[in-house]
């Protein structure tokens, strides 16, 4: 599977909305698309995760990485629209602890 990646820009918040799946072979791309955004100052990224169907670890680290990021540079990483099963895995590693994280509405 691959990963798809598209942005919105307003004002100080940049919106990344991706889709597919985020693992060993398709998050160099996410790291080459998130790395710029992350260098701003003062700037927020909501990253939607409603179209993920899959994270693993490395995909984890990349988002680690970004949210270190805009921490450094006062920025804030937010994660939206994750399904139960992505929000579980933030859980178990502790990252919602950390992170700014809003499960799927369910419908």
């Amino acid at each position: 599977m691959n990963l798809s990646v598209r942005f919105e820009k307003k004002e100080n918040e940049h919106n990344v909305f991706l889709t597919g799946e985020i693992d060993a072979y398709t998050a160099p791309k996410l790291k080459e698309s998130l790395a710029p955004l992350a260098q701003y100052h003062d700037q927020d990224i909501i990253i939607d995760l409603s179209d993920v169907e899959y994270i693993d670890s490395t995909g984890l680290g990349i988002f680690i990485g970004v949210f270190k990021a805009m921490h450094n540079h006062n920025g804030h990483l937010k994660l939206v629209g994750l399904s139960e099963r992505i929000h579980r895995l933030f859980s178990i590693t502790g990252l919602d602890e950390v992170m700014t994280i809003e499960k799927k509405e369910r419908v």
